[in-house]
């Protein structure tokens, strides 16, 4: 399969910008600025339906990468993860393909598999949380 070099660059750029987004969001973590607004609201599906969204967890799961955490993170959302494994090899494989001026060409190119494994893993991560909360009765995240 042929490699769209325009796109790995705009992937590229926005792994750069996110990286800088993201650094910043850590540092306000880190000053407490959040701390004034009483924390992140409560997810509008899980209190008015009492079953998991696709998205529950992903917030404690950056928090437990962000310490180091690596499986409770692979527990609370296993997207995190796999972004943070994926995205990091692409942003390290590109940046040294670009640092060497194509020298070394290790540069992990984009392809929509990389999507659709993480909507597979969001859809099985929901399922998988609802099915042991419904007929296990199991909370998962308290």
């Amino acid at each position: 399969m042929k490699t769209d070099p325009i796109s790995d660059k705009c992937f590229y750029i926005i792994g750069w910008v996110l990286t800088v987004l993201a650094a910043a969001v850590l540092i306000a973590v880190r000053l407490g600025v959040f701390d004034r607004f009483g924390g992140l609201p409560p997810c509008i599906i899980h209190s008015r339906t009492g079953l998991y969204c696709p998205g529950c967890g992903g917030t404690r799961a950056v928090n437990a990468l962000l310490h180091g955490h690596i499986l409770t993170s692979l527990y609370y959302h296993p997207l995190v993860v796999y972004t943070a494994v994926v995205g990091g090899w692409f942003m390290i494989s590109q940046t040294i393909q670009r640092v060497s001026r194509g020298k070394l060409r290790i540069g992990m190119h984009y392809r929509d598999i990389y999507l659709w494994l993480a909507l597979a893993i969001v859809v099985v991560n929901c399922l998988v949380k609802n099915l042991v909360l419904l007929v296990g009765g199991v909370k998962l995240m308290a």
